[in-house]
């Protein structure tokens, strides 16, 4: 009689935050303050490291200082209400992105740190 040999790969455990609005508000700055006061002092180099954290270009924020409007805020906004499916309109976006710009990166960064999905390698075996 033959033996038989099951193999099982390990598979990625996933978890993710559902929910359809901001984890946190835009004014929301208590929550972490150390962040806060780095965007709102240096908003240029807070706004790089998020967008690199949200894995798009490093310099992608610097078209900011090229005008009134805040183009690349606006984007990321964008971009990460599609990626988390969070509700809200381009007017809304367009409005923070432009008059509240570190509070905007400040609320982004929150939410990626409360939406962030861990992988968790379930019966892996270490390497010899």
């Amino acid at each position: 009689m033959a033996n038989k040999m099951v193999i099982k790969q390990p598979q990625a455990v996933l978890e993710s935050r559902e929910s359809d609005e901001w984890a946190s508000g835009v004014c929301d700055c208590c929550d972490n303050v150390p962040e806060c006061c780095l965007a709102f002092w240096f908003c240029p180099c807070f706004a790089c490291k998020t967008t690199k954290k949200y894995g798009q270009c490093l310099c992608l924020p610097l078209l900011d200082l090229c005008g009134v409007a805040s183009p690349a805020t606006w984007a990321m906004r964008v971009s990460m209400r599609q990626r988390y499916g969070i509700k809200g309109t381009l007017c809304d976006d367009c409005l923070v992105a432009t008059f509240c710009t570190p509070c905007v990166w400040c609320q982004m960064s929150r939410e990626m740190k409360v939406r962030a999905i861990p992988i968790a390698l379930v019966n892996a075996r270490p390497k010899n």
